[in-house]
């Protein structure tokens, strides 16, 4: 029987106890989270104060009573301000070390950060700041604690397509933490089609794809992205329900959904967390996982997700352990990690008995 990591916490005494607290304990993958949209009300207050950004709010309730969505343009509005304090390599540094901290508070082993160049070099910050920082929190992270990270350069779909092919170009001297690219922002009249070259550009370089597609946009998205992009993981996915032959070709090519629950409630893709689809989809035979997306902005971080998904879908401990197994399933890790790490989910589960 496997047994779980030195130093990792043991699970609640009280099994019943299902909390975020309690899935903090489960050993989990973390493969859709945009950094940017990891920035905290705090964090936002305090670059926008060193760097001499002018906010409209006063303090972190302020902030966070902003955060109401209609859609997911509502959302991207202000997630664009919010990123309008990042300029130095050092925010970029503190930012993504905060979310890494969560990760080591949370136990997720390992972690794919999307990260969005085209949204920084457009207000003037050069590429290198942008990468340079991330980079540097990744690498303190693996010395301090051995946590395991890459990077997931996504392109914004709403900039021409030439505009990404620049992008790729650019960040090529780069590309040391980057284990793939993906396509994200808008999704409504921005299909993935006019992105074929980029992404063909991309894995000759080595580079794995992934994209945003099924969120608010049709079934037709999902197609387009995996014959296209010809990406290896979806990127929420859900809508992929509404089209039986989909679903099938997603099942049986064990094509990933990188599911994130409570934003898609939070941009009202779905009415609330008790119709989401994430149960169906797993029983239906798709390799889904479960992320958090944009967490400040959404609500919860992964952990948080995984409670409330259980708690709304009454999810079993055997199913949340089998979305965590998916996670390592669905990540870019060699077989020999993702092997090990699925056995410290045994070993969390066998400890649940």
């Amino acid at each position: 029987m496997p047994t779980p990591s030195p130093g990792a916490p043991r699970p609640a005494a009280d099994p019943g106890a299902r909390d975020a607290g309690f899935f903090a304990t489960l050993p989990k993958a973390e493969l859709h989270l945009h950094i940017e949209g990891s920035l905290t009300p705090a964090r936002l207050l305090a670059l926008g104060e060193k760097n001499g950004v002018e906010l409209p709010y006063g303090d972190e309730d302020a902030v966070l009573a902003a955060y109401q969505f209609d859609d997911l343009q509502s959302f991207l509005d202000l997630y664009y301000q919010g990123m309008s304090v990042l300029r130095t390599e050092e925010d970029f540094r503190d930012l993504t070390l905060d979310y890494l901290e969560v990760c080591r508070r949370e136990r997720i082993l390992h972690c794919e950060i999307g990260f969005d160049p085209q949204a920084h070099t457009e207000r003037g910050v050069p590429l290198p700041v942008v990468v340079s920082g991330i980079g540097a929190a990744l690498a303190e992270a693996r010395r301090g604690w051995r946590q395991s990270g890459a990077l997931i350069l996504n392109f914004l779909r709403h900039l021409p397509a030439e505009h990404a092919m620049a992008t790729l170009k650019a960040a090529e001297p780069y590309l040391d933490d980057v284990v793939a690219v993906g396509l994200d922002s808008s999704e409504v009249g921005f299909p993935p089609e006019p992105f074929a070259d980029v992404f063909a550009r991309a894995r000759s370089l080595g580079l794995r794809c992934v994209a945003h597609a099924g969120e608010e946009g049709p079934p037709a998205y999902v197609w387009g992205a995996l014959d296209a992009l010809q990406v290896e993981r979806i990127d929420h996915g859900i809508r992929a329900e509404e089209d039986a032959a989909l679903l099938e070709r997603l099942a049986a090519s064990r094509i990933p959904l990188t599911v994130c629950p409570l934003s898609n409630v939070r941009l009202k893709a779905v009415p609330d967390l008790a119709q989401h689809n994430l149960r169906r989809l797993l029983h239906r035979g798709l390799l889904v996982t479960v992320n958090s997306d944009d967490p400040s902005y959404f609500g919860g971080y992964l952990s948080e997700n995984f409670a409330r998904c259980a708690a709304a879908l009454g999810l079993t401990l055997a199913e949340s352990a089998q979305l965590a197994r998916n996670s390592f399933a669905a990540s870019f890790l060699p077989d020999s990690q993702r092997a090990r790490l699925t056995a410290e989910v045994d070993a969390w589960e066998s400890l649940q008995a």
